[in-house]
């Protein structure tokens, strides 16, 4: 029995951050509540979240899968 693929967006540029293989770096915008930022994608704006890494507004962090991996050091 074959598993049914769930939809997936549509997806803006080379890289996806919310659904690609690959991490990709942005810029924080603006700290939200839920350990959860809107960042500078370089294409418009998403919503990551910000949870497992220490982030400021102006921080370029790597994202993969819409999750912050890591803050990228200056």
């Amino acid at each position: 029995m074959t598993k049914a693929r769930r939809d997936v967006p549509d997806c803006p540029g080379e890289a996806c951050i919310t659904c690609s293989d690959t991490a990709v770096q942005v810029t924080v915008l603006r700290l939200l509540p839920g350990g959860l930022a809107l960042v500078d994608a370089g294409d418009g704006t998403e919503e990551v979240s910000v949870a497992l890494v220490s982030a400021e507004v102006g921080d370029r962090i790597l994202v993969h899968a819409r999750e912050a991996i890591t803050v990228v050091p200056a």
